[in-house]
């Protein structure tokens, strides 16, 4: 069982503490248990219910109604709330409880709700990233454990994979070919995966060759495919080489490529960048990447 302090449940929820400790002593909404010692913490427990009371009040419920109400009540209004209201905010905190609960049934009528209102694409950037950040926060403070980040990075890889999987395979003939990795060590298969929906959504042809895959394979791959574009991400620390190397490499196996490099190393060291490499600062830029080339790929003058 994972235990919090106030200062915690703040980050987490982005309720004041002294905002909690009013709901405590004058609502009696959340009771805290004390060590040995009489040190205050929270429990699993109270951080669900502290999510379901804070959705509830931005959503009209007053404060002193809802501490007249049983758990059951509440739990019932969230779900009811989760399900079919347009507030982000009210979709990313039931996301979050839905992780913490391991519930996938949840997760799927939240999701999939969001994606036929608004789109797969518009889903993951307004509902799936932010969510995101908030669990870096969880990892942050130490209060996920591992079981709830495979739990919730397995159904997010599941519904990407069906979403390239319904794009329809047919690049055009001027069509760009994309080469997309990540290097050994790092984590953020998630985003290359949406980064291969993203192209194969815009009609490119995408090699996608996956995870922790090293420098020669990679050179192997170009030396085989020569593509247009080498795609990947730098944000963990690199374990054997420095960044500035590890780019001049990649830059020489990707061949006759431009290699595209994001990540938060790229900003954090000062690096030379090859003639064949282009920097894209995050998401927004690399999505402006990306429709730029769709536009040029369908003929519009730029």
């Amino acid at each position: 069982m994972a235990i919090y302090s106030i200062r915690d449940l703040e980050k987490l929820t982005g309720i004041k503490a002294h905002t909690i400790r009013i709901w405590e002593q004058r609502y009696r909404l959340i009771a805290p248990a004390r060590t040995d010692t009489n040190i205050r913490y929270y429990t699993d427990e109270n951080l669900r219910h502290l999510f379901n009371i804070a959705l509830l009040n931005r959503h009209g419920h007053k404060i002193s109604h809802l501490a007249k109400m049983q758990p059951e009540e509440i739990a019932a209004k969230v779900a009811e709330i989760a399900e079919n209201a347009g507030s982000q905010n009210a979709q990313i905190d039931a996301l979050t409880l839905a992780m913490i609960d391991l519930d996938e049934l949840k997760f799927d009528r939240i999701f999939s709700q969001y994606a036929w209102d608004h789109g797969f694409e518009r889903t993951m950037l307004e509902l799936v990233y932010p969510f995101l950040d908030k669990l870096n926060v969880l990892w942050l403070t130490n209060k996920v454990r591992p079981v709830h980040e495979k739990f919730i990075s397995g159904l997010i890889r599941r519904k990407i994979m069906t979403a390239i999987d319904k794009e329809p395979f047919e690049p055009g003939n001027d069509a760009q070919t994309f080469v997309l990795f990540t290097p050994e060590g790092e984590n953020q298969e998630l985003t290359l995966m949406f980064m291969h929906y993203l192209l194969r959504s815009r009609q490119q042809k995408v090699v996608y060759l996956g995870a922790h895959i090293s420098l020669s394979e990679l050179g192997d791959a170009c030396h085989t495919l020569r593509p247009n574009y080498v795609f990947t991400i730098l944000q963990e620390p690199l374990a054997r080489v420095s960044i500035q190397q590890y780019i001049n490499q990649a830059a020489h196996a990707s061949g006759v490529a431009r290699l595209m490099l994001t990540g938060a190393q790229l900003f954090i060291n000062p690096v030379q960048l090859p003639s064949n490499v282009t920097l894209l600062n995050g998401l927004p830029d690399t999505l402006h990447f990306f429709d730029e080339l769709n536009l040029r790929h369908r003929g519009v003058r730029l």
